[in-house]
Parts: C-alpha cells; sequence; structure tokens
C-alpha cells in the first residue's frame, strides 16, 4: 500500500524548488499523496527544522515518509540519512542536526545511509547543490511507493551516531523551574518552552495562579513580570500577557491577541532562557 510524503525545506514558495521536489515524487509514482509540513523555515535553521519535525511526526500513521531540507552543508561530507522512528515514520534528511529532537522526545528505531549509487534522480549529472530534489525526495518516494523497503535505502549505521544540536534540559530548583525558548508559534509570536508541563506541576500551581516569568539573553535580564497561569488565551484580557500548556505539552507565553516576542523582542535558542515560580506575595505596610 502507497504511503504518505511529507516534505519540509527552508526554501520558500518564491520559485520553482518545491515544485521540482514534487515532480520527482510523482515522475517515480503518481499514485503518491503527498503533503507541506512547511516551506518557511528560516534559511538554514537546522534548529527550527528538528522542532518542526517533533511537532507533526507523531501525528502522522506508521509508514509516513517525511522529507526535511534544511542543508546548509550540501554538497559536503555530511551524510545523508533515512531514519525510522520508533512509531514507524520514515524521516529523509541530511544528518546535520535534523534529528535532534524527534530522536529525544519520540525515539527512533533504526538509520540508514542513503545509497546514491541506487538512490539517485537518474541523469542527475554532477549538481550537488540541489540533494532534496536529487537525492532525498526521489528516495523518499521510493520508500513511499514500496519500490524499496528500509533495508534498501543504503548501509546501516547506529542510532548513536547521528549528529544532534546542543540542548540544555530543562531544570527545577529551590521553587522554580528553568528552561530555554526554545521556538515561536511563529503566526501569533507565542514563546514555545522546552519546560515540561510535569515539571510546572512539581511547583503546585494551578489554574489562575500568578506566576514571576523571568527571561534572560545570556547574562542580561530581558523580561521579568508576574503573569497568570491559564487554561487558555480567553481567560486573561485582550493584550494581557499569560503562560499557558502549549500543544506539545511544554509550558509557553504569550499575549493574548498579540506576539509577545514581538513585544519584548524576545528570541529563540540556547542563549534565552527562562524560569517560571510562583509569584512572592506582596506585602503592604
Amino acid at each position: 500500500m502507497k504511503k504518505n510524503l511529507v516534505i519540509q525545506s527552508d526554501f520558500g514558495l518564491a520559485d520553482g524548488a518545491v515544485s521540482a521536489m514534487y515532480g520527482v515524487a510523482l515522475s517515480v509514482d503518481e499514485d503518491l499523496s503527498i503533503y507541506d509540513l512547511t516551506h518557511e523555515i528560516p534559511q538554514y535553521d537546522i534548529w527550527e527544522a528538528s522542532y518542526r519535525l517533533i511537532q507533526t511526526v507523531g501525528y502522522w500513521p506508521s509508514g509516513t515518509v517525511f522529507v526535511s531540507v534544511v542543508d546548509p552543508g550540501v554538497g559536503s561530507d555530511r551524510r545523508s540519512i533515512v531514519a525510522k522512528t520508533i512509531n514507524g515514520q520514515y524521516i529523509v534528511t541530511p544528518d546535520n542536526g535534523t534529528l535532534t529532537h524527534v530522536k529525544r522526545m519520540l525515539g527512533i528505531d533504526g538509520v540508514r545511509i542513503i545509497d546514491e549509487s541506487i538512490n539517485r534522480l537518474p541523469n542527475s549529472g554532477e549538481s550537488y547543490t540541489f540533494h532534496g530534489r536529487d537525492v532525498y525526495v526521489y528516495t523518499a518516494a521510493r520508500l513511499a511507493a514500496g519500490i524499496i523497503d528500509f533495508e534498501g535505502v543504503g548501509p546501516e549505521t547506529g542510532v548513536d551516531t547521528i549528529t544532534e544540536l546542543e540542548i540544555v534540559d530543562a531544570s527545577e530548583q529551590k521553587g522554580s523551574v528553568s528552561g530555554t525558548v526554545d521556538v515561536l508559534d511563529v503566526r501569533f509570536g507565542s514563546l514555545w518552552t522546552n519546560i515540561p508541563r510535569r515539571l510546572f506541576m512539581d511547583l503546585g500551581i494551578g489554574h489562575g495562579g500568578r506566576v514571576e516569568v523571568t527571561i534572560e539573553n545570556g547574562k542580561r535580564v530581558v523580561y521579568k513580570n508576574i503573569l497568570t497561569y491559564t487554561r487558555s488565551f480567553a481567560d486573561v484580557n485582550v493584550g494581557e500577557a499569560l503562560v499557558y500548556v502549549n500543544s506539545l505539552d511544554c509550558m509557553a507565553v504569550a499575549i493574548n491577541q498579540g506576539s509577545f516576542s514581538k513585544a519584548y523582542n524576545i528570541g529563540t535558542g540556547t542563549e534565552w532562557k527562562i524560569s517560571i515560580r510562583k509569584a512572592p506575595k506582596i506585602i503592604y505596610e
């Protein structure tokens, strides 16, 4: 049975790159079902590519084949691989850190290196700058169409050999929880952290409770304020900031009908640290 093929890239849609990848896939098998994850990954941003994969991969059926092409090292000696998750999805990607969050948060069952002597678009010449078209989507389409199985991708390699990006784990200490601002809910400007809800729950704060949020960039405090922990955006007034649980079951910070990241010029990555604690009591004399 033919499977779904899902593609993400940093190509955008202003030119024909994504269309060419569609064409290659349908030339392999015109009955494939092809979907876009996103093509709006910021150029060369491997971290965001990794995060967008974990945001969606686990919700697709077993056998779904993903292609992720954010590849600043295209044409270099970085490996081209296919990973199989513990739930049976496949991810075709350069081995440059794109699998970091899937490996840590979902789990990877096996990895194979793409054998380009077999799994490369015929007559693709000597071009080494568009592996998304010539190698990744071609291999993915063959896998999704059942022309090759996982073993047909190429030689096996250890899951522990996958390239991973640096991660700062969330932690709990002295009545507060800390982590990093991993990524934005791009369209709405909310901050998505790596602090899991289960860790936040250890603070004993229920919906409607007040929390103190501190955000630092390096050693500089960028934001510090007392917010409400809510179930939904509608629990606070329009324009008011809040803390909530996002769709990945991690803590997030937002402004109801506004962009928190733009309002306070907040970025993402391991240098952007956030801590949350129960708001201290204010005593008026």
